[in-house]
């Protein structure tokens, strides 16, 4: 019996894998020519956005395991990630964890008891508000430290976002080497899909590409796939995509750019991975094939273009260069950059109960996807996740 998969991001890479190794047989159909979704390599090579791992994304981290990839995703600043405030100039070194914060040259600014007892509350089960109210009491450890975990987090400003879905990430930052920091060393590419993808393939799956699913239709016990029978489906697809093949279903309809700028210079050194707060740049991954900026809960920069944003970046990553002593040749004048925006790259995290679809909406059909996982954020764990439970349902 084949089982179809529909949709090759991760959370269809994932459960393609479960099934293929389960032993059954897997088709896995992508619409695009690629596969990855919103975490795909693009055809220069260069990654969609600068995506980035920490050790309690563990449900990921197995994944990477499981594809022979692990040993590409390194830690780039063991030692404290590097943030410049572009407002006043300040560089620091801040641990991610608040076993870190007894370090004085660690803490972020703005700590006090005070502000982390109001982190700690918002980490219970609780009333759900938006998190810049929960911290109105602590703008500067607001602005320097919440803010841009929400914004990693979340793909939601502090204004809006929820406090309960925060408090889902930060109950998983307590353990042993939870908040350790790590990137794809060469790409997404080389370092989870095209190990997926093997993997997959190697545990007997088809992947066929250009494969757009335009119609699914029940069938007695089974399915129609464009007028083909199929048993058993897996729905991996964004939630636009889940609704219009299975209309009536419940999705988000709120969605939330990333918008990403990938400069052309090819320089050796180690891979860095830099924080801005009060800058256009909130985070910029520093590799030897190149530099990328992501700026998450975009909405303002999603309407601009590469000709104003690419010089008001470089400016910043020049700054940070300079502060923090990353090597190599930084030229004055920007070089050659390409601008990538995911208009609706996840749902918006806002206050409320988070959207929990039925894993299994009908027979011999489960649904997968960042966003059918009601426990985490829109991440790459999540998606990974979902993907896995998916199998599971059909298995």
């Amino acid at each position: 019996m084949t089982i179809h998969v529909v949709g090759g991001g991760v959370a269809g890479l994932a459960g393609a894998l479960a099934l293929a190794r389960a032993g059954r047989a897997v088709v896995l159909h992508e619409a695009s020519p690629g596969a990855g979704g919103r975490a795909r390599a693009l055809a220069d090579g260069t990654d969609n956005g600068t995506h980035a791992l920490v050790g309690a994304n563990t449900a990921a981290l197995a994944f990477l395991r499981a594809v022979g990839a692990r040993d590409g995703w390194v830690e780039p600043e063991p030692d404290g990630l590097p943030v410049l405030d572009c407002a006043d100039g300040a560089a620091r070194r801040i641990s991610l964890s608040p076993f870190g914060w007894v370090s004085a040259g660690h803490r972020p600014p703005g700590l006090s008891l005070a502000a982390l007892g109001a982190l700690a509350r918002m980490a219970l089960p609780g009333r759900d508000v938006p998190v810049a109210q929960a911290m109105a009491a602590y703008p500067v450890f607001q602005r320097g430290f919440v803010d841009p975990l929400v914004v990693a987090t979340l793909n939601t400003p502090s204004a809006e976002a929820s406090s309960a879905r925060l408090a889902q990430v930060l109950r998983r930052l307590g353990g042993p080497g939870a908040t350790r920091l790590y990137v794809a060393e060469r790409g997404l590419g080389p370092d989870m899909v095209d190990p997926a993808l093997a993997a997959i393939r190697a545990a007997g799956g088809e992947i066929r590409f250009n494969s757009r699913i335009r119609s699914l239709t029940a069938q007695g016990d089974g399915w129609l796939l464009d007028g083909a029978p199929a048993a058993q489906i897996l729905l991996a697809t964004p939630p636009w995509e889940s609704a219009r093949l299975l209309p009536g279903l419940a999705v988000p309809q709120a969605h939330a750019p990333i918008v990403n700028l990938h400069f052309a210079r090819s320089q050796p050194g180690p891979v860095r991975f830099v924080g801005f707060v009060g800058a256009l740049c909130q985070w910029v991954l520093v590799r030897p094939s190149g530099v990328s900026v992501t700026i998450s809960a975009g909405d303002a920069e999603a309407g601009e273009d590469a000709a104003t944003l690419a010089p008001r970046a470089w400016g910043e990553i020049l700054r940070a260069a300079a502060a923090f002593g990353i090597p190599g040749e930084w030229p004055i004048r920007a070089p050659e950059c390409r601008l990538v925006k995911e208009r609706r790259a996840t749902p918006r995290h806002t206050p409320g109960p988070p959207l929990a679809p039925p894993r299994r909406p009908a027979p011999g059909l489960a649904l997968a996807g960042d966003w059918t996982w009601p426990h985490l954020p829109a991440t790459i764990d999540a998606a990974v996740r979902s993907g896995e439970a998916a199998a599971r349902a059909l298995l």
